[in-house]
């Protein structure tokens, strides 16, 4: 944030005193004029302004705002010998209408600077290169190990899990078919010598064999049925348990159902994170890409130092504070800024008036 040009205004009694800011303004003092009408009494200023979320961004319906739609709060109160001048942090946005109003008798002075609030200040960096292409800002080769897999290396894993399935199942049967049968009986090899076929041998034995529970031969026919409606149970098994791991990818790729917050916010976990929950006060580190909703990359931070901003502190857009509140370390979120909690009418650099702005964000820690 930048101070730009010095601002003052002076309040008289019984005057409503309205403005419009041409530039993002800071109100930081306000103080007793030189001559007291009255000495010992107190003078409370008070400044009325416009709801942030009733604001509409169309023009023809920002005339017909009502009584409603505005919202007044004290900026300070001065009394003569005792609080002459108070200290203000107050940060008024261009273009928007405020007004001022004395209760009391004593003139007050107001002063503060213009400021330009977009120099280096990250989700939108002024430096950042200009010449970079869309395809370059989604380049993520050279972000840290402590932000995420190159999304190339991910194409496929599915296909090699269920190859690493096939060949343990194809092992598995080579084993069984190397297995030592069973050495044969004397008897058995005195019936080789018969001149029945072998494979007449072989199925006369298994009749003799197989019995059931009433002591009476199984017919062969029974049995290799049983055996080929096990075989296709198995068979259904494996590919149960292949269907449940697709769609159990397929969830974890799709992450958690969209949420809409205060101003119409709306949020979507893609992964949950652990540990320490971001609240406000808190400072936290992030990495982010910022987009539009056409698709094109206006800011990113996805290598060297992370963009760290005290959460709730007006440090950054207010669609942030909202969206970011209630991450975990290494959660993933899509956050959906609404004009209104982003940039507003304005337009800044390659960021359209009245854009919706579309950031992916990773918290990498919380202090």
């Amino acid at each position: 944030m930048t101070a730009v040009a010095v601002w003052s205004i002076v309040l008289t009694p019984g005057q409503k005193e309205t403005i419009v800011p041409q530039a993002d303004l800071q109100i930081k003092n306000a103080a007793l004029g030189e001559k007291l009408s009255d000495e010992s009494g107190r003078t409370t200023v008070k400044l009325t302004y416009i709801n942030p979320a009733k604001i509409d961004d169309e023009e023809d319906e920002v005339d017909q705002k009502s009584p409603e739609d505005e919202m007044t709060t004290v900026l300070c109160s001065l009394t003569a010998g005792k609080i002459e001048q108070s200290a203000c942090d107050l940060i008024l946005e261009s273009d928007e209408e405020y007004t001022f109003e004395l209760i009391g008798k004593n003139t007050v002075y107001l002063y503060g600077n213009y400021i330009d609030q977009n120099a280096n200040q990250p989700p939108y960096d002024s430096d950042m290169e200009s010449d970079m292409s869309d395809e370059e800002a989604y380049n993520l080769d050279d972000v840290s190990s402590d932000v995420e897999v190159h999304p190339d290396e991910l194409q496929g894993l599915e296909d090699d899990v269920e190859r690493f399935e096939e060949l343990s199942d194809l092992a598995e049967d080579l084993l069984k078919a190397e297995e030592p049968k069973p050495s044969k009986r004397p008897r058995d090899d005195a019936m080789d010598t018969d001149e029945q076929p072998a494979e007449k041998l072989s199925k006369k034995k298994k009749a003799k064999k197989q019995k059931g529970e009433d002591g009476k031969a199984i017919p062969v026919a029974v049995e290799e049925k049983a055996a080929e409606s096990k075989g296709e149970k198995e068979e259904e098994k494996k590919a149960d348990k292949k269907e449940k791991k697709k769609q159990k990818a397929a969830e974890e790729k799709k992450g958690g159902a969209s949420k809409e917050l205060a101003g119409g916010v709306k949020i979507r976990d893609v992964k949950t994170g652990d540990g320490k929950t971001a609240k406000n006060g808190a400072k936290v580190s992030m990495r982010y890409i910022g987009k539009l909703q056409n698709g094109k990359v206006f800011d990113q931070n996805t290598k060297g130092k992370p963009f760290t901003f005290k959460l709730g502190g007006g440090d950054v857009i207010k669609g942030w504070d909202v969206g970011v509140a209630g991450m975990q370390i290494g959660g993933e979120r899509e956050i959906i800024v609404p004009p209104a909690m982003g940039y507003g009418a304005r337009k800044m650099s390659d960021i359209p008036a009245n854009s919706t702005l579309i950031f992916e964000v990773k918290c990498l820690e919380i202090k």
